[in-house]
């Protein structure tokens, strides 16, 4: 019975080629979209799922208050992990991960190599982390200092394979280099991960003011004994402030009475994540990696999901549509004995046959897509993941899901026609009597008009964050990464390069104003005994005279860094978000006050206000901000004005050489690494116009099918009013105009939802445009457009055709 069915459904579909053509297309599109979509947001939610004790691991987070600025730090003290350890049996072990001393240099026979992905780690990082070990035991691999850990593919890269067990790797520090032992290799980490690393470092070798309970430097992780709950421990936090933060707090800060020491209760909060939550669900300044957005798995998985029930619904519509031409047959049948049920597996099984053949198609497109979706979301994604168990099953599973969705309501429309009226010539269904599948062509049309609306203001938003005036000159500055081998010689290359006619200015500092680059934070206080009333925290950046010139950033009172002032070295810009705090009146000549690790009192006076400017996305506010004159020699940016950027940057690399011989020479624009802070809007807009385009073009299909119903329930009627000298005009107005109301419903419905889920969208902004009216009105016009031109070759060829012969074939 199986096989005969199977047959019946091969040359149904075989007999019907362009509905079956029409219907194979919307349908691999919908599922290769779905299984896109499926494995980025597989991919998303496993991030870190791979460690073996996941479910214990969880990370402290701190948030600090004070003076008004919230900051949500990933980062902790160095004291806090092994004090929670020693003081609360709940922690089983710990590991702290520091990486603020940036890249190393590692040398390869004459050449050097910049590494970045490189991190200090504590020698009980693998007793938290546990990664496949290659040769070693990890358990002691960085007991010891001047040792390091490799992966496969950075053993590989210095050693050309991975028995590098005892080798060494030669680190440069200044003008000497330093050897590490390799004391373990382990497999490459897995690219769903935060702790992207090839280089891990013992943390004994790193440069630190060791105890300062008030500096949050580190990424500190717990793993937690067996069945413990996380949110008991951090009812132990305030406890761990008192005993160890107020004490090291008295040495800057005035917490003498009981007053002072709730203050810094208040100021100074811990928490702890699950380590499978800080991917998707952190919100935190500084995270060990790019994070991604909940927000968008859940839009990515809707979006598959509606595309899917789109091509569903186009299989429904188009069906119905040669409803008439199946008619007789279904008559037939049910006289020759063929019962309802019998018919309705009939029918499905047609379906799930139609959906395997489109699935076969859709990984055919997806084997051939991955690669530009891997460009499109800055994914790794491997067409073979859809060959593991899980994937494999889904794979199997999803005609039979597909099928029956698609396939359940024609399945029962076509069964249950009564055989004496279809045999008589009575069967007729008119279009307006399809509520049902109008509907469905409403909702078809009112997602393709949100994701328009949606690209639109992403789009829009994007062309805000490049088009506002951020307080400073992004365009035409080249940034020199790395240029800490330069040493005692950066001020000779600086001054080499600004002999050259297309370099304007150029500037060393410690930080520019992008989410990617170093920050630096303190707390200072406008008098020289700190108090929750006078404190705030404030980013200082390490600056030469030239960087407020060089940056073509404003200076709106006082005066700029020079080098006829020797006491600038005590000195400080700060930006007009600080001089609120300073209180009424000129803040020039006012003092702000910090301390050091001894607690000894810095005093700063104030010499010159810029005016605010965005130092981090668009996302954030603007905070307080000191400028200090303290030039580091690590990262250098030029203003330049040249139509030949490749021969400009030639003679800049020939100048690096003659003052850094063998050592690396990296460069980029300051605007792209701006862009690069939006990289998710971006990737967010260019997905969204890819998949609009697909809905629409799905959209458009169901409306054709829907059109082809209504002018094969309507020929009769058309040829009568073409007798009756109805013209060609009027006919294709006839049968257009319930499609345009369609459209216009969809509208309806579409607007307040695309302005509900895009407002909610840009109040992640503090920066942000607004939603226009005329958003609306392009999504309305291009849905009524697209849908008008679709229907229109429907009607047109309607219309057009010769009513002498409508009527002989009635």
């Amino acid at each position: 019975m199986f096989k005969t069915y199977l047959k019946t459904a091969w040359r149904s579909l075989l007999k019907h080629r362009v509905n079956s053509v029409i219907n194979i297309i919307g349908l691999a599109i919908g599922l290769a979209c779905s299984i896109l979509i499926t494995l980025y947001v597989v991919d998303e939610l496993g991030y870190d799922r791979f460690f073996p004790d996941k479910d214990q691991i969880v990370r402290v987070n701190t948030d600090f208050n004070f003076g008004g600025r919230e900051m949500r730090m990933a980062q902790t003290s160095d004291i806090m992990g092994p004090t929670l350890q020693k003081d609360y049996p709940q922690v089983e072990a710990y590991t702290r991960i520091y990486n603020n001393d940036g890249d190393r240099l590692i040398k390869k026979g004459n050449e050097y190599f910049n590494e970045k992905r490189v991190a200090s780690v504590d020698s009980t990082f693998f007793n938290v982390f546990k990664l496949p070990v290659i040769a070693g035991d990890v358990r002691h691999a960085l007991d010891k200092p001047g040792t390091v850990v490799l992966t496969a593919s950075s053993a590989k890269k210095y050693f050309g394979t991975v028995q590098a067990l005892g080798k060494s790797l030669q680190i440069k520090y200044g003008d000497s280099l330093k050897p590490y032992q390799v004391t373990a290799v382990i497999k490459d980490i897995p690219a769903n991960s935060q702790f992207q690393f090839d280089f891990l470092f013992d943390m004994q070798d790193v440069q630190y003011n060791w105890g300062a309970a008030t500096s949050h430097n580190f990424y500190t992780y717990l793993k937690l004994k067996q069945g413990t709950d996380y949110h008991a421990l951090e009812k132990h936090f305030p406890e761990y402030v008192k005993n160890y933060v107020i004490p090291y707090a008295a040495r800057f800060m005035d917490v003498s009475n009981k007053a002072g020491a709730e203050d810094v209760n208040n100021i100074l909060t811990y928490s702890l994540m699950p380590l499978a939550d800080v991917h998707l669900h952190s919100d935190r300044v500084q995270e060990i990696s790019p994070t991604g957005n909940i927000q968008y798995v859940y839009i990515f998985s809707a979006v598959a999901l509606f595309i899917l029930l789109m091509a569903c619904i186009n299989f429904i519509n188009l069906t119905t549509a040669k409803s008439g031409a199946r008619a007789k047959e279904v008559g037939v049948r049910k006289v020759f004995g063929t019962d309802r049920k019998q018919l309705i597996v009939q029918f499905l099984l047609e379906s799930i046959v139609m959906v395997v053949v489109a699935l076969v198609f859709a990984l055919v497109i997806d084997f051939f897509a991955i690669p530009a979706f891997n460009h499109l979301t800055g994914k790794t994604l491997y067409f073979t993941t859809l060959f593991r168990p899980g994937f494999l099953v889904m794979i199997i599973l999803l005609p039979l899901f597909v099928g029956f969705v698609a396939g359940i309501y024609p399945a029962f429309f076509l069964s249950g026609f009564k055989p004496v009226q279809v045999l008589k010539g009575k069967f007729k269904m008119g279009a307006k009597s399809g509520k049902f599948r109008n509907g469905l062509v409403v909702f078809q049309f009112a997602i393709s008009i949100i994701l328009i609306i949606a690209t639109i203001v992403v789009y829009r938003q994007l062309h805000y964050i490049q088009t506002k005036n951020i307080g400073f000159v992004k365009d035409q500055v080249l940034i020199l990464k790395e240029t800490g081998p330069l040493g005692e010689h950066a001020t000779a290359f600086k001054n080499e390069l600004l002999k050259m006619p297309e370099i304007s200015s150029g500037t060393f500092s410690g930080y520019l104003p992008v989410s990617n680059s170093f920050r630096g934070d303190n707390t200072y206080s406008t008098a020289p005994v700190m108090t929750s009333t006078n404190g705030f925290s404030m980013q200082n950046w390490k600056v030469d005279e030239d960087y407020i010139s060089t940056l073509g950033m404003q200076l709106i009172k006082g005066r700029n860094f020079s080098k006829d002032f020797g006491s600038d070295s005590t000195a400080v810009v700060i930006n007009e978000s600080t001089a609120k705090y300073l209180g009424a009146g000129d803040p020039i000549g006012k003092y702000l006050y910090s301390s050091d690790s001894k607690g000894n009192v810095l005093k700063y006076h104030v010499i010159g206000v810029v005016r605010d400017f965005n130092y981090e996305s668009l996302h954030s506010n603007i905070g307080p901000l000191g400028l200090f004159l303290k030039p580091s020699p690590f990262m250098a940016s030029f203003k330049i004005s040249t139509s030949d950027i490749s021969a400009l940057i030639g003679r800049i690399k020939n100048v690096w050489e003659k003052f850094a011989p063998g050592m690396p020479f990296s460069y980029r624009f300051l605007d792209d690494s701006f862009n690069d802070m939006y990289q998710a809007e971006t990737r967010a807009g260019t997905t969204s116009i890819v998949f609009s385009s697909l809905a629409i073009f799905i959209a458009c299909l169901g409306l054709f099918g829907l059109a082809m119903f209504a002018v094969e329930q309507r020929t009769k009627e058309i040829g009568i009013r073409k007798v009756l000298g109805a013209s060609n005009a009027g006919i294709v107005r006839l049968l257009s105009r319930e499609f345009v109301l369609l459209v216009l419903i969809a509208f309806v419905i579409a607007a307040p939802v695309g302005w509900f889920f895009m407002h909610s969208w840009l109040q992640e902004f503090a920066f942000r445009t607004t939603i226009a009216w005329w958003i609306f009105a392009i999504a309305g016009g291009a849905a009524f457009v697209i849908a008008l031109v679709t229907v229109s070759f429907q009607s047109v060829k309607a219309a057009l055709a010769n009513p002498v012969m409508i009527l002989k074939a009635e």
